[in-house]
């Protein structure tokens, strides 16, 4: 039987808007003291350890943890303020990003309690910061095909293997990895994966950047050999990995990074070309500005739900292949609407954001599940497979 999608509609909050106003003073005053330009993608690679500690003393990071772990006891909704104001600025929040948004809550879920209470508090302080590892070469969207392995030792476990597409393993912490802990069960490869944090100042770590066509190197492999880390660095359950990994992922695609990584552009664009659109621009902004409202319903119903104690797995999936259309749409609809302007008009803030943003669009149909498996987890809650 079809299951429907759940997007319940969430009534305004005088108390949410009072958030809003005091992010957004904050960041215009950042912006115009010249503490960071903005960027499209900014929660990928536009990082910045002093921003990150700004927003740590404000308690904009760890909002939804307890105290007691340095943590502010607030709402996934208020959470969703912050993470929404931010992105539409621009501004460079990727350093705390990852480990404010999916592994402080493994860790609360998970961790010892010696781990919780040293590592929480830092990441709220916008001191402490998490890598992702779950790709590999060959091991991208077939994620279940990981080779990297921990084995049980007498002193914890010993892994071998590498990462890859790890972004701002450069400067991070630690990395919460999917490794193979046992073999596979015949053909369920799923069996045998677990979760384990890794220290990555660890001997026998190596980061090594990618550089990308511009010289930015946010992305990085990472290799592991004879790597030794504590028992208590396994996350959950022995061969529980797939399903928290999965689980894991609602956060990560629902989030409004997956519709306004590049809304900085369209923002920018709107600045240079106000009282000079002609009818071919004014209709595609009509359309971008639907789109965007329609996405931020959606998302903005999926942080109730997370808030609720719900995984929407498949709402999320949905949310995140209808943004990263909308994401990489934007930028071809905003340069074809500059055409508008003479290019020696166009301000040199303009041309640095509409290059960043045309530079990194691509890997939005793959970071966090591509195109093909969004629709494929779509399609079986549909019950068309």
């Amino acid at each position: 039987m079809m299951q429907r999608f759940n997007f319940p509609v969430i009534q305004p909050d005088p108390a949410l808007e009072e958030l809003r106003g005091e992010l957004q003073a904050f960041l215009k005053e950042e912006h115009e003291a010249g503490n960071f330009r903005p960027e499209p993608e900014c929660w990928m690679a536009s990082a910045d350890p002093e921003f990150s500690k700004k927003m740590g003393k404000r308690g904009w990071i760890g909002l939804t943890w307890s105290s007691q772990y340095g943590g502010h006891d607030k709402s996934a909704l208020e959470r969703y303020i912050v993470t929404e104001e931010t992105l539409r600025a621009g501004a460079p929040v990727a350093a705390h990003w990852i480990a404010d948004r999916q592994h402080a809550p493994m860790l609360l879920a998970h961790g010892t309690e010696e781990q919780k209470l040293d590592i929480l508090p830092r990441i709220a302080a916008g001191e402490c910061y998490f890598a992702i590892g779950l790709s590999e070469p060959g091991a991208g969207s077939d994620l279940a095909n990981v080779k990297t392995k921990a084995e049980k030792v007498s002193d914890g476990w010993k892994i071998n293997g590498q990462k890859i597409w790890s972004s701002g393993a450069h400067i991070c912490h630690y990395m919460v990895a999917l490794l193979r802990t046992s073999p596979a069960d015949g053909r369920n490869r799923h069996v045998g994966l677990s979760q384990i944090m890794i220290d990555l100042s660890l001997p026998g770590v190596t980061v090594k950047p990618i550089v990308d066509l511009s010289g930015d190197a946010h992305f990085n492999e990472v290799y592991f050999e004879d790597v030794i880390v504590p028992d208590d660095c396994l996350l959950g359950a022995e061969g529980g990995g797939w399903a928290q990994v999965t689980g894991e992922l609602a956060m990560e695609r629902s989030g409004p990074e997956r519709f306004l990584s590049s809304y900085i552009t369209l923002e920018t664009a709107l600045g240079q070309l106000s009282g000079k659109m002609g009818s071919d621009s004014q209709a595609r902004l009509g359309k971008l500005i639907a789109n965007l409202r329609t996405l931020r319903g959606m998302s903005w119903a999926i942080a109730n739900l997370l808030d609720q104690g719900v995984s929407p797995e498949t709402e999320a999936a949905l949310v995140k292949d209808l943004g990263n259309r909308l994401e990489n749409d934007l930028t071809q609809q905003v340069r074809a609407m500059l055409n508008d302007l003479p290019p020696e008009d166009w301000s040199p803030d303009m041309r640095r954001i509409m290059n960043i943003g045309v530079l990194r669009s691509p890997p939005n149909t793959l970071r966090g599940g591509t195109t093909e498996v969004m629709r494929g987890i779509i399609a079986r809650q549909l019950g068309l497979r």
